[in-house]
């Protein structure tokens, strides 16, 4: 456990909650290179929906914003495959004859924020709209409200990080020689490492509590925020989507997820779909 005083500080920025899933939208001058984000996000699964030809399914929706018209094309990025299914499943009873070439893909989170950095601005921008897991949400709602926050409503993809301890630290890891900070996209995986860590240090475990920031906060910042402590941030995958992608994998390959699908091309739009049923708790990816 070690305290990281200014990373406290950058997570005060980002922990924030959001009204309304925010797409990867305009950022200011990067502060970390672009190739250097996408390294860094690489290792992280998401699932969108593609057609036959791996096109993008796209959703028309009305710009947002003061003094914004016109409307905007949304690609949906799943956190969850099987939330990603769900709502393939839902168009193929809706709409079987569109659905009937749509299927999941999973791709890279590093290649969709370079997609997004290299497209932003363009007449036929295509933005990201993250789709969070339902029960993460519930949870983080839960973790906001006992300190005493009003929320009703937490759109957005929430990440968990633990603190706590004498000096009221991070929870950081150990690899490859460097001290990181991980941010889970399940808090049953935060869960899981934090009882090891009482079994190694007990005298701290009460004082060790899980808090709650946004990914699409964390995404702005690592674009945005000229401060290295950013650069200790690992975001850590569910157990579900590095196993289903072990499962898409020929016996000896890597777990690298594919190309990102072509932003030129889109299919008709879906009708928009709540989030399905959250996946089942797991184990921390090491």
């Amino acid at each position: 456990m070690k305290s990281l005083v200014r990373l406290g500080a950058i997570l005060g920025i980002v922990g924030c909650t959001l009204l309304g899933p925010s797409p990867i939208a305009k950022m200011s001058a990067l502060a970390l290179p672009v190739p250097q984000v996408v390294e860094k996000l690489s290792p992280v699964p998401v699932f969108t929906i593609t057609d036959g030809q791996n096109a993008f399914f796209i959703t028309t929706v009305p710009k947002q914003g003061q003094g914004q018209t016109g409307n905007a094309s949304v690609a949906r990025i799943f956190i969850s495959q099987k939330d990603a299914q769900a709502f393939v499943d839902q168009l193929k009873t809706g709409n079987p004859q569109l659905a009937a070439s749509a299927r999941v893909t999973p791709v890279s989170l590093g290649e969709i924020y370079r997609l997004a950095q290299e497209n932003k601005g363009k007449p036929d921008q295509v933005l990201f709209a993250f789709i969070p897991a339902a029960q993460q949400v519930q949870s983080a709602k839960t973790i906001l409200q006992q300190t005493g926050q009003q929320v009703n409503e937490l759109n957005g993809v929430p990440l968990f990080l633990a603190r706590g301890g004498p000096e009221n630290g991070y929870l950081t890891i150990q690899r490859g020689g460097k001290e990181e900070l991980p941010l889970f996209f399940n808090k049953e995986d935060l869960q899981e490492m934090v009882e090891r860590f009482k079994q190694q240090q007990p005298n701290v475990t009460a004082t060790i509590k899980i808090e709650v920031a946004n990914l699409e906060r964390i995404l702005e910042a690592l674009g945005t925020e000229n401060d290295p402590s950013l650069s200790q941030m690992i975001l850590i995958p569910s157990r579900e989507s590095l196993e289903y992608l072990r499962s898409r994998q020929p016996a000896g390959a890597g777990q690298n997820p594919q190309a990102a699908p072509s932003p030129a091309r889109s299919a008709p739009s879906p009708a928009p779909a709540r989030p399905a049923a959250s996946p089942a708790p797991a184990r921390p990816a090491r």
